[in-house]
């Protein structure tokens, strides 16, 4: 009667779930990012913030590679593949069983041959006593969720790679058409000077003068549209299309894209759920922690009841439970539930770092985005200033009132102060993209898995 009274009092403690049950890490935050005010953010997961650059070629390629881009149907993948794990788990976990037939014919040189046949059942269950299982399931559940966190994270990764590489195809596009610019502009030096040589106003010196620099001008243009290029096909390579169709769009021209939307970057605490790497750290620490009771529950008794039926000419069963005591592995048992514990530190550890460097994230391209507001505001009034400079100084070197350097030092400043300029709007859009970005604004749009 021993072993059933043991397994009656086994079966008395069924409900008990060893390990430590999963709650989400205290830290402390900040009430509101450096420079900032704390704000609203509602709902950004699918939030289409790239529409506020206000660039239809733009929206378009965004549309078209979040439907086929390779990263994130390879994210996917792992999300189907973390489902299919999922559902290896609990009950169908506990559950062993199959079903055999065979016919077998013997003989030898003496005697007939005989036929035998034999048919089989058998079937088990692991009574999950200390919750081993379930912990099992809470952590395949847990890795689903960073799986589709990750989803998240390769959208966002696309995202800024995509409107980035738009964004300085744009610039070296306008780079090129101020280039241009200047080419016609010293060229229109060089038609004046000219004509004050032929008159003997000027010297074979400012010939040369003019001529460099309406050369190096010419010079840049190759570099530039390399540049540009090379944009184009990093376009087309995240999109998986053909490089030719997408040039011969860019090539039509736009304006650089300039954006349109809200600067506001809500709490830091929203980053707990908005980021979906900070999401996926803390799945994955979710799923080390039931990993801590699976070793755990490892380390009791188990009971589990088998039975079978088999029959040839007579039919036979057997129907039991199974106590299995795990004495001599206890030493390997602890040493992986130790081991378990360790790993869950880490990744406790690994999310706390994740969420500082999210808060860091944030308010460094914050930062940025405020700064570059300022800066291109002034560089435009900045490149007024020089035209007007440039215009007043032509008028007076064709009159002989001014000399030619300080008209190409004007020049020059006006190439220095355009180029600045789209220099400017450039990092102010990516930067805008990169708080975008680090706030986790469109993570979820297009996905077919919930959040």
């Amino acid at each position: 009667m021993k072993p059933v009274f043991l397994a009656v009092t086994l079966l008395a403690t069924a409900c008990t779930t060893v390990g430590p049950q999963y709650k989400q890490p205290e830290m402390a935050l900040a009430a509101r990012f450096t420079e900032a005010t704390a704000s609203q953010l509602g709902e950004i997961a699918t939030r289409q913030w790239w529409t506020g650059y206000n660039d239809a070629m733009l929206n378009e390629l965004v549309a078209r590679g979040l439907r086929q881009n390779l990263d994130i149907a390879g994210a996917m993948e792992r999300i189907r593949a973390a489902e299919a794990n999922l559902r290896g788990t609990g009950l169908p976990a506990a559950i062993s069983g199959a079903l055999s037939a065979s016919s077998i014919k013997a003989g030898s040189d003496t005697t007939s041959s005989t036929t035998s046949q034999n048919r089989a059942l058998s079937a088990g269950l692991v009574l999950d006593l200390f919750g081993g299982i379930r912990r099992s399931r809470e952590g395949a559940e847990a890795s689903l969720g960073a799986a589709q966190a990750n989803e998240g994270t390769a959208r966002l990764a696309y995202l800024a790679a995509l409107i980035g590489a738009y964004i300085d195809a744009r610039y070296y596009q306008e780079s090129l058409a101020l280039t241009r610019g200047t080419i016609a502009s010293r060229e229109e030096t060089l038609r004046i000077t000219q004509q004050k040589f032929d008159a003997g106003s000027a010297t074979e010196l400012d010939l040369a003068q003019v001529r460099a620099l309406l050369y190096a001008a010419r010079a840049s243009i190759p570099t530039l549209e390399a540049n540009f290029l090379a944009r184009v096909y990093t376009i087309a390579t995240l999109l998986g299309e053909p490089a030719d169709p997408i040039l011969a769009q860019m090539r039509k021209g736009r304006a650089q894209p300039r954006p349109r939307g809200s600067g506001g970057v809500g709490i830091p605490a929203d980053l707990l759920r908005n980021r979906p790497d900070v999401r996926s750290a803390e799945m994955s620490l979710m799923s080390a922690t039931a990993a801590v009771g699976v070793a755990e529950s490892n380390l009791r008794p188990s009971i589990s009841l088998s039975g079978s039926v088999s029959g040839t000419s007579n039919t036979t069963w057997s129907f039991g439970p199974t106590l299995t005591l795990p004495i001599l592995k206890q030493p390997a048992l602890r040493a992986s539930r130790d081991a378990a514990i360790s790993a869950a530190k880490q990744a406790e550890i690994s999310w706390r770092s994740t969420v500082l460097g999210a808060v860091e994230d944030v308010q460094s391209a914050n930062s940025r985005w405020v700064r570059d507001r300022q800066s291109v505001g002034l560089l435009g009034n900045s490149v007024e200033a020089y035209a007007r400079a440039l215009q007043l100084s032509r008028q007076s070197y064709e009159q002989g009132a001014l000399s030619l350097l300080d008209l190409l030092d004007t020049d020059r400043s006006l190439e220095t102060a355009r180029l600045g300029l789209a220099a400017g709007i450039q990092s102010m859009a990516v930067d805008w993209a990169t708080l975008q970005v680090a706030l986790g604004a469109g993570a979820y749009v297009g996905s077919p898995t919930p959040r």
